[in-house]
């Protein structure tokens, strides 16, 4: 952990987490990528991952700040772990764990065969059990640590063509509400971020093309800039944020329409 005579100067002091060292999970585009992009902005030391060796350098070269590219593949628990090992050894320590996946395939009930469901839990769930358990243990040593994981609007809201990451990503919700209770007094918060629609190649994926906002029914009348969900996810794991713990954030440009 790095004191303020060795941040960066100029680098994130507004969110006071320059010099931090953060592990960003499936990174190399989308909203992990642009989390990855406004903590290296904020002066974190970041490693990031993916599968894809070439996206991945890619998407290392466009966080910049010396961001450490790891090829892992993070659909498990074991996978998860293995990940936030490699960060701690690239870094020194995790200070900030993004606790990220590609989503899992779409499906209705009828459509989606049983043996899916493990695969999807294993991906939406287990993999972010399994970076927890890697992760937080430090931080509370340290007594000082930051856990997000991006999940979906589809916790509060579910989709019917998305079975899968309703299912999944619920039990996540479920696991991280209760870790935070647990880990609050060490210094630790644990927060998740559920995106509504934004411009990534997952929604061009589920819905063939540039998602329209006003065919989706979003209230702010356009799509999310991803760049703009990072730096909303750096700022739940900046000091300020310190007292925000066991929370979902919905980023929907209103989309959700409960009170709850």
């Amino acid at each position: 952990m790095s004191d303020a005579s060795t941040q960066p100067s100029g680098f994130g002091m507004a969110l006071g987490i320059a010099g931090r060292r953060a592990a960003v999970a499936g990174a190399s585009g989308g909203l992990g990528l642009a989390t990855a992009k406004a903590l290296a902005a904020a002066g974190v030391h970041v490693a990031i991952c993916a599968r894809n060796e070439e996206r991945l350098a890619a998407a290392a070269s466009a966080v910049g700040h010396g961001c450490v590219p790891l090829v892992a593949d993070v659909s498990t628990a074991e996978g998860g772990e293995a990940f936030v090992a490699a960060a701690t050894s690239a870094l020194g320590g995790v200070d900030i764990l993004i606790a990220n996946a590609g989503g899992p395939p779409p499906g209705d009930f009828a459509s989606t065969p049983i043996d899916r469901y493990r695969t999807g839990i294993d991906l939406s769930l287990m993999s972010v059990v399994g970076m927890c358990k890697a992760a937080i243990p430090a931080m509370q040593a340290q007594r000082w640590g930051r856990v997000v994981a991006i999940t979906s609007i589809s916790v509060r809201q579910p989709i019917g063509t998305l079975i899968l990451s309703n299912t999944a990503r619920a039990g996540v919700t479920g696991f991280l509400k209760t870790v935070a209770t647990e880990v609050a007094g060490d210094g630790v918060t644990v927060n998740t971020a559920q995106p509504g629609i934004h411009a990534t190649e997952r929604m061009t994926q589920l819905y063939g093309g540039t998602p329209d906002a006003g065919s989706l029914g979003i209230p702010a009348g356009v799509v999310g800039d991803p760049d703009d969900f990072g730096h909303v996810v750096a700022f739940l794991c900046s000091e300020h944020a310190k007292f925000i713990t066991g929370t979902q954030l919905h980023i929907d440009g209103g989309a959700y329409g409960g009170l709850l």
